[in-house]
């Protein structure tokens, strides 16, 4: 539509349905029993916006084909937050698309009037607070008047129209009826007016003499004229009718079908307004030809009125006819001089006048599809084709870059102002079966909706080329823009003749429209429609030929944007604002190379591998056409306009002229009043981004033509000169310009940061938030899709309604006004409050910064500073800025307190240590600049920012300490203690000069503190720094090189108490530390730490106190703190659970044993330790404690331990009873056997039982060993056999402890009869019971040694406990002792046969003794000859011949009594006749030893 009229303006969204909150109501309906036959018009989409009594006040009704039943509400004011409540009236019948709204005589109260196709006609009161409606789901019944127009006839309705209390339809028979509804009762007279010709008794007459009836009633409209309702009807046959309401009569009557051409049909009719006091009405008659379809005109006709006795109409005889040769007409308005035309394709507009005007050009608007369309590359004029051919010549780097970068440009343009909306998103997004609740897709951030979309276009792509994410990102865009289209249909339009505001209403949306800058005029017209230029600012000394020099340069810079096509300027904007694949200054090099030789190989490559070879080649060949015809024409153009401007130097200066449209103008602004949030704000932002894209990619087209002269300047005769003069004054002035739109673009479409929990502005800012509700509800949505930088900022743009350069806050904006506005807002952000001349934009950025930092959009401060330097730098007057009057320094500042807030909230890893080093690098740059100090002292604690906290006069040094100090601080504040360590660092380099005396001023030492303080404190923090970022080695030398001793300690202390909590304080052990002078203060600290922690805390400080010691060679000092330890191990309580007081009684064993180990180092002499000496030491200093408590000695002398004990040195000896009593204690309690430790002097008596009842034989004996001597030891020796041999006895302990054992015999058959079978018996207890042997086996072994005796112990206890007992072979085997010894008979040593034969006889074991004897007696009278000479010696023989004599007593005895006589008598057969060989044999060897003594 733009190239066949000319474009006057652009639409602009300002309302959403992102931006309102729907409160849904249901009407309830008496009328239940309703005809299904519809007698009223089907739903259509339709809507309409009532302008109330107060201009802000704007009531819009909505209702949708696809939900006939629900009329939607919106209001609507300049005074509106953000979030806007809607009403959702739901009603019981599908609706007509008809809908009135009026006052009533309550401001706040509206009524509605609305008809459902089945003919109910419902009028409702509403507040327009649709608060109230919250909390209720059905509409007040006693504000609903319902009214079924049924009754007053069947015919068709075709048409309704309404005004206050008033409702009129026409029907399919031509009549028209009005209803006094909501005034009268239906029953009263005069309720229903039928609007007739003639009245009285004529009218019956008339009906019967008319022979022509009117046709179907097409339309109806209402308006008051001179005070009086009129209605305006049209018939189908075209009869055109004025009736006055208040009369019920008719006033005007005509044909109108004889005004049009013939065949037209009338369709639609539409009232304008009087024209003043000219009485000129004009109407519109919307007519269609029957024979060709889709073809409309509408033709503009006048009325003229006067008022007399009565109100006279006459038709004017001017007409004027407007064709619309695309597109349906949708809605037409008329105003007193215009005519607003909506149709499908667009909004045309034509002028009216009292003369014929068939010739005046009609103007068009550009609707927002065609926005739309170019974003996502979606029109034929804006094909994304070239996105990725431009993107793979400039990118050089991997494939995901190209990728990412592609997606990030994609992504950008969705979510820009216009584009992005909340419902198509979604709508797409189902396309893609992705699905989410309403509160889940509304709590979506930026970032998590782009994770979201990159995904889902990841996973549709066929492969991870480039290629593929190319097209699967236009595929989504296209499905975008086709559920755009689908849910933004265009309803109506509104116009407000008294502000000149026009507005769209949209299915889902509302806009206004505004007019078209300057450089938009000149960019879309041509020299033959422009004219006179001198209107646009532009003056030229020769009119004519300088502008024809101007379209000329023009039509070359459109050729190059065509060239390279729309996606140039959105790849330069991805570069300057996006992730850096490419920089700014490479780019136009890039693009100029693609201009002059075409896209890069690599393209070419792309095109062949996915594409195919023919196509490939066939679209390679075709760029190269066209890259051949663009170089011909530019070449040929450039040519021509040298000749026309004789000299380039005046192409230049032409050139310069032109370049002031693109210039931000300077508007000096009134700031009285404080900003309101409301909906002119977000017209304000939506225009800002359009224009500000408009600026930005002309300035880039001219900066890339004039790089592109600069190129090819000797192939058009261009001199150096002039190439010079491009280079050094056109290269710079024109990025200064692309650099200031780029910022207002970057703030208008830029999506604010979501707010962090923790910044230094977000308390501040909650502060002022939270004092006024509008700035709360925006506060909300930082973070969302929708809201932008600009809303930001706008806080600070403040207004006066009686500047032109403003929005009025009281109304919606004309067109021209909402262009005034941007240059308002553009100016502003650009020049500042005063539009003051300044040499850059560096001190209005930091300004703008100050306003972001405040809200914490951290991204956008950091762009905006790293963009300002970098645009600094290419000025050659960089240097001196830095050197002016401190703008460069607050720069530097502020940018280092974004950098630490972004490392702070939002980074982790090498991305934060990564700002957090850019961070200190700015707040370093930030002192080191001149002007400093002066500069950052003036910024406001309003902003956000952390108090500097100085004032006064300040030396170079001073001031340096005092700035480093607050930046150690604020990297303090945000645990960043690596930044901070170094700002304290750099602190310590200026004390000395600080404070000096040769400083004339006196402002360095505010608090009049010491050079050695302030180094204390400072290296204090250092310290500190350290110790959080674990450099331990760092924090130790930051302590000795304390010059403050009490510091020094605090941090010592601190030090050693974080080396436990880290378990690393074998640092203090393991050499590498140098403890100069500092070595007695590390044990103290170690003591004291040791005193006052948990005793059984991991890691243990004594076992770090015993470590220190060994490592500096000092070995009691170490056995004595190991001793400590195991003294508070043994008097502190511990859990009373066995598991911690196995752990403390473990942990005092390892004490004692290292005590032990450390003493046996040093030598006998002086191996002894007094473990209270450093005790006593320790409670000497004059530390703080926590809490009471009692120390070591305190609890030993409360102990039960003999105070004696506490005045004795302790040696090795004393140290080996304790830890051999500990280890019982230890063995005691794993059995759950408790046992108390009463001190070393005497050994309990229980302790040795205890520990042979819980089988601890091993740690008995130890005890045993450790404690008695001598005959002492023999008689606990026989102790504690006795009781291990009561363990064997079947009888006394358990009788399933009798098993089958190789060396274990049962005596008799009773006995197995008693314990029971061996068959039976549970292996378990088998093992338990041979175990018992085999262990009394083993330490009677061992110890026998000790006690030669033991054998008899185990045997007579055995015996004494079983008489009946078998005893065991092996300890028989000891009795019997050695073969050679049986030489000498039955003797030998204390546990001899002998023993054991009077054991046999006295627990009567006479079949025993029997054979025992019978073996020796035989084993001594089958000597070998050898032996039988010892034999004959005297005395070497012996036998106990008592007790021989006593086993033959017991034998006769037994015989006497009658009690085993056989048995008995067998023996004594024996016993006798062995007894009589051996007395013969000692006869014979008496002899031969008389024999041989008296020889």
């Amino acid at each position: 539509m733009a190239s066949k009229w000319r474009l006057a303006g652009m639409e602009v969204p300002f309302i959403s349905s992102d931006s309102v909150k729907w409160i849904e109501v249901s009407v309830s309906s008496n009328n239940n029993n309703i005809s299904s036959d519809n007698v009223a018009p089907l739903t259509e989409d339709c809507a309409s916006c009532s302008v109330l009594e107060n201009p802000s006040q704007y009531l819009i009704w909505r209702i949708h084909k696809n939900l006939p039943t629900s009329l939607e509400l919106l209001h609507v004011s300049s005074s509106h937050q953000f979030t806007i409540l809607g009403l959702r009236i739901n009603f019981p019948f599908p609706l007509s698309p008809f809908a009135f709204i009026c006052s009533s005589n309550n401001t706040n109260i509206h009524v509605l009037h609305v008809l459902t196709v089945s003919g109910i006609a419902f009028r409702l009161k509403f507040s327009s607070n649709f608060s109230v409606y919250e909390s209720t789901l059905l509409f007040p019944n006693q504000d609903i008047l319902e009214f079924n127009l049924v009754n007053y006839g069947t015919v068709p309705i075709t048409r309704v129209a309404a005004t206050a209390g008033c409702l009129v339809v026409g029907r399919n028979d031509g009549s028209v009826a009005s209803f006094q509804l909501g005034i009268l009762h239906p029953g009263s007279p005069g309720f229903q007016q039928e609007l007739r010709d003639d009245t009285g008794i004529g009218r019956l007459w008339g009906l019967m003499s008319r022979g022509r009836m009117l046709g179907p009633v097409q339309d109806l409209v209402i308006v008051e004229v001179l005070g009086k309702m009129l209605l305006f009807v049209l018939h189908s046959d075209g009869i055109f009718r004025v009736w006055d309401l208040s009369s019920h009569s008719r006033i005007f009557s005509h044909t109108m079908t004889n005004q049009v051409s013939e065949g037209a049909l009338p369709m639609r009719l539409w009232v304008g307004e009087a024209k003043g006091s000219s009485g000129i009405i004009p109407f519109a008659i919307l007519y269609k030809r029957a024979l060709e379809v889709g073809t409309e005109m509408i033709y503009v006709f006048s009325l003229h009125c006067k008022l007399g006795d009565k109100l006279l109409l006459s038709l004017e005889s001017s007409i004027q006819d407007i064709p619309l040769d695309e597109g349906a007409c949708i809605d037409v308005k008329l105003t007193s001089k215009k005519i607003w035309i909506l149709k499908d394709s667009g909004l045309i507009f034509h002028n009216l006048s009292d003369n014929d005007v068939t010739e005046e050009e009609p103007c068009c608007y550009a609707m927002q599809e065609e926005f739309v369309a170019e974003q996502l590359f979606q029109s034929s004029e804006c094909s994304s084709d070239d996105l990725l051919s431009i993107t793979h010549s400039l990118v050089t780097s991997p494939k995901d870059h190209v990728v990412s970068f592609v997606s990030s440009i994609f992504f950008r343009r969705l979510l820009h102002p216009g584009v992005h909306h909340n419902i198509v998103l979604r709508a797409t997004l189902l396309d893609y079966n992705r699905h989410w609740t309403d509160s889940e897709f509304q709590n979506f951030t930026v970032d998590a909706l782009k994770k979201e979309i990159i995904s889902l276009i990841e996973h549709e792509a066929v492969a991870e080329s480039p290629l593929s994410i190319f097209y699967g990102w236009k595929n989504f865009c296209t499905r975008y823009f086709h559920h755009w289209c689908k849910n933004n249909e265009p309803y109506g339009l509104f116009v407000q003749s008294s502000t000149g505001a026009v507005g769209l209403l949209r299915k889902n949306s509302m806009s206004v429209f505004r007019s078209l800058e300057s450089i938009e005029l000149l960019i879309d017209g041509c020299s033959d429609e422009l004219g006179d230029l001198v209107s646009f600012g532009l003056e030229f000394s020769d009119d004519h030929s300088e502008r024809e020099i101007l379209f000329g340069l023009l039509r070359c810079i459109i050729s190059i944007s065509h060239q390279l096509g729309k996606s140039a300027s959105a790849i330069f904007y991805e570069s300057l604002v996006g992730t850096l694949t490419i920089s700014a200054e490479e780019l136009v090099p890039c693009l100029l190379k693609i201009l002059e030789t075409g896209y890069s190989s690599s393209v070419v490559a792309l095109n062949m591998s996915d594409l195919g070879a023919d196509v490939g080649r066939e679209k390679e060949l075709a760029n190269h056409k066209n890259l051949r015809k663009f170089s011909i024409d530019m070449l040929l153009s450039l040519h021509a306009l040298g000749k026309k401007a004789v000299s380039w130097d005046r192409m230049l200066n032409v050139l310069e002229s032109y370049l002031q449209f693109l210039v931000p103008r300077k508007i000096l602004q009134d700031l009285d009043a404080g900003a309101v949030f409301n909906i002119s704000t977000s017209i304000l932002v939506q225009a800002t981004s359009q224009i500000a894209k408009v600026m930005f990619e002309s300035a880039l087209d001219v900066l890339l033509f004039i790089s592109y002269l600069l190129s090819i300047g000797g192939q058009i005769g261009i001199s150096h000169d002039d190439m010079l003069r491009m280079q050094l004054e056109f290269i710079p002035m024109i990025q200064e310009i692309v650099f200031e739109w780029l910022i207002i673009l970057f703030f208008g479409t830029t999506s604010s940061e979501s707010p962090t929990l923790e910044d230094f502005s977000s308390q501040l800012s909650s502060l002022q938030i939270g004092s006024n509700g509008g700035k709360r509800s925006w506060n909300d949505k930082l973070g969302k899709c929708d809201f932008t930088l600009a809303f930001i900022l706008l806080l600070n743009f403040q207004s006066s309604s009686g500047d032109p350069s403003h929005i009025s806050l009281r109304c919606l904006p004309s067109p021209q006004e909402v262009t005034s506005s941007v240059r308002g807002f553009t100016s502003w952000v650009i020049w500042g409050k005063t539009g003051e001349e300044s040499s850059s934009f560096l001190k209005r950025s930091t300004q703008l910064s100050l306003i972001l930092l405040k809200h914490g959009q951290y991204n956008a401060v950091k762009y905006l500073l790293t963009g300002t330097e970098a645009n600094l730098q290419k000025e050659k007057t960089f240097r001196s800025i830095q050197d002016s009057d401190g703008d460069w320094c607050v720069l530097q500042h502020l940018l280092g307190c974004c950098l630490l807030a972004q490392a702070q909230c939002e980074l982790h890893g090498l991305l934060k240590e990564k700002k957090v080093c850019e961070a200190v690098r700015c707040f370093f740059r930030a002192a080191s600049g001149q002007g400093a100090f002066q500069a950052l002292q003036s910024l406001s604690h309003e902003a956000g920012l952390p108090n500097l906290g100085f004032n006064g006069c300040l030396s170079s040094a001073a001031w340096k300490l005092h700035y480093y100090q607050w930046a150690m601080q604020i990297f303090e504040q945000y645990s960043v203690s690596e930044g901070a360590c170094q700002f304290a660092l750099a602190a310590l380099e200026q004390v000395d000069e600080a404070l000096s005396p040769k400083d004339d001023c006196h402002g360095g030492n505010p608090l009049n503190e010491s050079a050695a303080t302030i180094k204390g404190r400072l290296w204090a923090n250092v310290f500190k720094f350290t110790l959080d970022l674990n450099l331990l080695h760092d924090a130790y030398c930051a302590i000795i090189s304390n010059p403050d001793e009490e510091s020094k300690c605090i941090c010592l202390r601190r030090f050693i108490i974080v080396l436990y909590e880290r378990k690393a304080a074998k640092l203090l052990c393991d050499g590498q530390l140098p403890f100069i002078g500092i070595a007695e203060k590390i044990e103290r600290e170690l003591a004291w730490k040791a005193d006052r922690s948990d005793i059984l805390a991991k890691p243990n400080p004594y076992e770090l106190l015993y470590a220190f010691e060994m490592q500096r060679h000092n070995w009691r000092k170490a056995a004595s703190y190991m001793y400590l330890y195991s003294a508070r191990l043994r008097t502190e309580p511990v859990p009373k659970d066995s598991q911690h007081m196995l752990s403390a009684l473990q942990e005092r064993l390892n004490g004692l044993s290292a005590a032990i180990n450390a003493l046996h180092l040093v030598h006998p002499a002086y191996a002894w330790i007094d473990p209270f000496s450093g005790k006593s030491s320790i409670q000497n200093e004059h530390y703080p404690r926590k809490k009471a408590k009692k120390t070591v000695i305190e609890q030993l002398v409360g102990s039960d331990i003999q105070p004696q004990c506490l005045q004795s040195y302790i040696d090795i000896d004393k140290l080996e009873k304790e830890y051999v009593l500990t280890s019982a204690e230890y063995l005691l309690t794993t059995r759950n056997v408790k046992w108390t430790f009463n001190g070393i002097n005497e050994v309990p008596s229980d302790l040795v039982d205890l520990l042979v009842q819980t089988n601890f034989y091993n740690m008995a004996f130890t005890v045993l060993l450790k404690f008695w001597k001598g005959s002492r030891l023999k008689r606990e020796l026989e102790i504690v056999f006795f009781a291990m041999s009561l363990k064997c006895c079947p009888n006394k302990v358990d009788s399933a402890c009798l098993g089958t054992h190789g060396l274990l015999l049962t005596s008799s058959k009773d006995e197995a009869v008693v314990h029971g079978s061996p068959d039976n018996i549970a292996a378990a207890h088998q093992y338990k019971g041979n175990g018992q042997w085999e262990t009394l086996e083993l330490y009677l072994i061992k110890y026998k040694d000790f006690h030669a005796g033991l054998p008899i112990v185990v045997a007579e206890t055995l015996l004494r406990t079983d008489p009946h007992i078998e005893l065991p072979l092996w300890l028989i085997c000891m009795f019997k002792g050695d073969r050679r010894e049986r030489t000498r008979g039955m003797t030998s040593q204390e546990s001899s046969p002998a023993s054991l034969f009077r054991l046999y006889v006295d627990y009567g074991r006479y079949t025993e003794a029997t054979n025992l004897l019978l073996e020796y007696i035989e084993s001594f009278s089958s000597m070998k000859p050898t032996d039988i000479i010892n034999r004959k010696r005297p005395f070497s023989v012996w036998f106990p011949y008592t007790a021989i004599e006593r086993l033959w007593c017991q034998l006769e005895e037994l015989i006497r009594s009658g009690h085993m006589v056989d048995q008995c008598d067998k023996l004594k057969k024996l016993l006798h006749g062995t007894l009589l060989s051996h007395l013969k044999l000692l006869k014979v060897d008496s002899d031969d030893a008389i024999s041989a003594a008296s020889s």
